[in-house]
């Protein structure tokens, strides 16, 4: 499976959200032409001090994670907030390249599961690193992006 410029974009986007948030921890993924799948950890225990800023020229919502009292506790953000960031910026992106800003380029909602237990985490590490071999299989593939 060869990426193509949007899914290096992608890719780019999903490797940079670590330096937006400070509890979120990317683990497995993969960039496939009309879908992503990858697993998020949620670390509301990681405090690493850094102020969480947007570089490369994306204007999201502010994503600083510092309190502007000293006193309060940093925001910590959940999946709907890095599921937004990854679509807004990629897409943005995309779009800048394409020459369509506004252009939808993802679907709505997204799909999400708990892995609970280490047999579950490796059972979707293995169903990711699986994917781009099953492509060919795909009788409804349809190229999104």
């Amino acid at each position: 499976m060869q990426k193509n410029e949007y899914g290096e974009i992608l890719e780019s986007v999903w490797n940079g959200l670590p330096s937006h948030y400070t509890n979120i921890v990317l683990h497995e993924h993969i960039v496939m032409p009309d879908h992503f799948h990858a697993i998020i950890q949620i670390d509301n225990g990681r405090d690493d001090g850094g102020n969480a800023s947007v570089g490369d020229g994306l204007k999201p919502s502010p994503t600083d994670t510092q309190p502007p009292d000293p006193g309060m506790q940093p925001t910590k953000h959940g999946l709907t907030e890095f599921v937004r960031a990854l679509k807004t910026f990629s897409a943005r992106k995309i779009n800048e390249l394409r020459h369509t800003q506004g252009t939808p380029v993802w679907q709505r909602n997204y799909y999400e599961h708990i892995i609970r237990n280490d047999d579950e985490y490796y059972r979707t590490v293995n169903y990711i690193k699986e994917n781009p071999a099953k492509w060919n299989d795909d009788d409804g593939k349809s190229v999104v992006m």
